[in-house]
């Protein structure tokens, strides 16, 4: 069995698979999105990467990898800086603070739109703005929803359809909306209220303590450096990068991006390769920033919909753990607007001063810009369509694609490593399939 990719969903196929296996990793180290850097003491990670566990296999799956202690749960503290208020999280229930005006709009236009709903008179929603301003009504739309958004999203934003949002977007009653909006703090919403985090720093400690254990049961599964060059599905074997020889597979499981995947496939037919090509995704830039003074505010991150400030997230590491950063110092994450482009340091500290993750601008102590090519699937009018067609033909020639960018989905680390317990199930299965049907 091979499994191209070493990020979670491909570590915890790994894992849980029975049989050898080999796992194909590009980069030198596992983990995929879920990787840490250390500099001058302070530990920064791919953004924010929060381990929220529901389901009893995932906290049964950490556990057992993971030393007694080794992670710590936080109580989510999290905030909204808009109209020069620092807002608890989330918008639609939190409006104290807000001014007068802007909190009557919101409050107006939100029983307007639960009267709507309640009707049956509005259609269904079609794009992410027509969601935001159906559920939550046109004031909380116009202020939080659709200005975030767009910074988050940048271009892809209009091409938005409303199908990946419910589950992330906590949805209030309206005595919670009252009560937030007259100064009762709304909290405990949505589903990452709490979170767990290594007490040591790093949430590559994941990736790494399932490495360690697939290594530990069968030495030299995971081939570090280790692209995929080609993959022959009619043949079902692999071309691995610096191996002389192709390397058969019973079943194969891909957690690479859905289009570099194809791109990998001589056979995949044109209408294959056509789907391929219509699907989208975001990519963008964040800085890894350390100080040589304690952040003034206490949130984990704070979300900023304001077109004037040129980020729309940022998160600090070191306040919920403390070891990411040295003592008197802190660690965050700066989620950028722009795309390409120089960055305007000044403009950025600047801003950070103002939504309190920063007391003076020179308390920076030195930042790295940081590029994920892959952040954010595009969900438009051709995704469904596109996905369906991939996933239905990869299935016919034996292979799985999954995880965030292997399924072409939004999920959590959870999510990815529930896909990988249910790739490996899959796999044994296709190995099963493959021995009964060779002649005896």
């Amino acid at each position: 069995m091979v499994i191209l990719g070493a990020g979670l969903t491909g570590l915890a196929a790994a894992y849980h698979l029975r049989g050898p296996c080999v796992v194909a990793e590009r980069e030198a180290t596992v983990g995929g999105h879920a990787r840490s850097v250390r500099r001058r003491g302070h530990t920064f990670d791919v953004t924010g990467h929060w381990l929220h566990l529901r389901d009893p296999r995932t906290r049964r799956l950490v556990a057992d990898i993971s030393p007694a202690d080794a992670w710590v749960e936080v109580e989510r503290r999290t905030a909204v800086h808009a109209h020069g208020a620092l807002l608890p999280y989330p918008f639609q229930a939190n409006l104290y603070g807000l001014p007068l005006a802007v909190v009557r709009e919101c409050l107006v236009e939100f029983i307007a739109a639960r009267e709507a709903a309640a009707r049956g008179d509005r259609p269904a929603p079609r794009t992410f703005a027509e969601f935001a301003e159906a559920r939550f009504g046109g004031g909380i739309a116009r202020h939080f929803f659709v200005p975030y958004n767009r910074k988050l999203w940048g271009a892809a934003f209009d091409a938005l359809d409303a199908s990946w949002v419910d589950r992330y977007v906590p949805t209030p009653t309206v005595e919670q909306v009252v009560g937030g909006a007259i100064g009762i703090p709304q909290e405990g919403l949505g589903y990452n209220a709490r979170f767990l985090y290594p007490r040591a720093g790093g949430i590559d400690a994941l990736p790494r303590g399932l490495a360690a254990a697939i290594e530990a049961r069968a030495p030299g599964t995971i081939r570090r450096g280790s692209p995929v060059e080609e993959v022959d599905v009619r043949g079902r074997r692999v071309k691995l990068a610096g191996e002389a020889d192709w390397r058969p597979y019973s079943a194969l499981i891909s957690t690479l991006p859905l289009p570099e995947l194809i791109a990998r496939i001589p056979a995949a037919p044109p209408e294959i390769r056509e789907a391929a090509a219509a699907l989208r995704w975001i990519r963008w830039r964040y800085l890894d920033v350390a100080t040589r003074a304690p952040v003034p505010a206490d949130y984990h991150w704070v979300y900023v919909p304001s077109p004037a400030l040129p980020f729309f997230r940022v998160g600090v590491y070191s306040n919920a753990v403390a070891s990411m950063a040295p003592a008197g110092a802190a660690s965050l994450y700066v989620e950028l607007s722009d795309r390409d482009g120089p960055v305007d340091a000044r403009a950025v500290a600047q801003g950070l001063v103002e939504v309190g993750a920063l007391a003076r601008a020179d308390d920076l102590a030195f930042t790295e810009l940081r590029e994920i090519e892959y952040a954010y699937v595009v969900f438009d009018d051709d995704h469904g369509p596109a996905t369906a067609a991939l996933h239905r033909w990869l299935a016919a020639v034996g292979v799985r694609s999954c995880g965030r960018y292997g399924a072409w989905i939004y999920n959590s680390m959870e999510d990815s490593m529930i896909q990988g317990m249910e790739a490996a199930a899959w796999a044994e299965g296709q190995a099963v399939a493959a021995t009964e049907r060779r002649p005896a």
